[in-house]
């Protein structure tokens, strides 16, 4: 593995906007900083999570130069890279490397369903763009592309190719991609109510999703996995798992703002086509976050 900082928990964070959805980077910024504080490893702007389709071509570079600046090297900035097109993907790379970004987590060209051949293509014209190290974000649920196992072998020649964002859900993934190709990958998780099950297997990170709205307890129960205090992690998890469920929803975005509105890291707007929350579902989802605040746990000062 080319770059040791590729391990620990690596949150996708929200774009935030005001509320004319003209970009809110001061916003942001504050929630950049709190995740910092609670000792994550790293930062991902502009994902899924972000509404990165949501961002004309400027915002996206405001974004990732911002965030450059925020983080004034104490924690690698990534970016999504979640383009309609090769050429476009290849483009922002280029002006992320530009813009001080440490990497970047690359999604399949977004709309089209492309084949295996198409989509290593894809890939490898992307890694061939800039020298910045990346991780491969495989979402074959939201994305209708899954790269297998047995892809990734093919793919161990990129060098700059360090990491595997898994988010296909399938928890037998992590033990098919260890078989396949050891440890040429640093392994993420994707989905968070899998944080736990995928730990066990062997995993070197997490993109987490829900718990940027808690940061101090997300990053408390990814440190009791590292500890090995399983009997601790899994009771932990059992607090924590309706708030990971919010991950698993097609309007998680909206799920997990709502959440981070409700413990004052920013706020529940985002961009059309989506639309906030209302009526009964508003209702149901602030119900599970209000419960699940209630009845907080009792942090450790640190995990050994």
């Amino acid at each position: 593995m080319s770059q040791p900082y590729w391990q620990g928990v690596f949150p996708a964070v929200t774009t935030q906007f005001h509320q004319d959805l003209s970009l809110d980077l001061e916003a942001t910024a504050r929630q950049w900083n709190a995740l910092i504080e609670s000792g994550v490893q790293g930062l991902i702007v502009a994902g899924s999570l972000g509404e990165n389709q949501t961002l004309d071509p400027q915002e996206k570079r405001a974004l990732v130069a911002e965030a450059v600046n925020v983080a004034a090297g104490r924690v690698p900035v990534l970016s999504g890279v979640a383009e309609m097109s090769t050429a476009a993907a290849c483009q922002y790379a280029v002006d992320c490397q530009r813009l001080g970004a440490s990497g970047l987590m690359v999604m399949p060209a977004m709309v089209y369903k492309a084949d295996s051949r198409e989509t290593l293509q894809h890939f490898r014209s992307v890694a061939a763009a800039c020298e910045l190290p990346w991780m491969l974000y495989n979402n074959p649920v939201g994305y209708s592309v899954d790269v297998l196992p047995s892809q990734f072998a093919e793919l161990t020649d990129i060098k700059n190719l360090v990491a595997i964002k898994e988010s296909s859900a399938n928890t037998r993934r992590i033990t098919e991609l260890r078989n396949e190709v050891g440890d040429r990958y640093a392994l993420f998780v994707g989905v968070d109510d899998l944080a736990l099950e995928s730990a066990v297997l062997g995993i070197d990170g997490w993109v987490a999703g829900s718990g940027i709205a808690f940061p101090r307890e997300n990053q408390y129960f990814w440190e009791l996995t590292r500890a090995g205090r399983w009997d601790e992690a899994r009771e932990f998890n059992r607090w924590f798992y309706p708030l990971l469920k919010l991950d698993t929803h097609i309007k998680f975005v909206q799920y997990i703002k709502l959440a981070v509105q409700e413990a004052g890291l920013g706020r529940e707007w985002v961009r059309a086509p989506r639309l906030t929350l209302t009526g009964a579902e508003r209702e149901q989802v602030l119900s599970i976050i209000r419960r699940q605040m209630e009845q907080r746990p009792v942090l450790e000062a640190s995990v050994q």
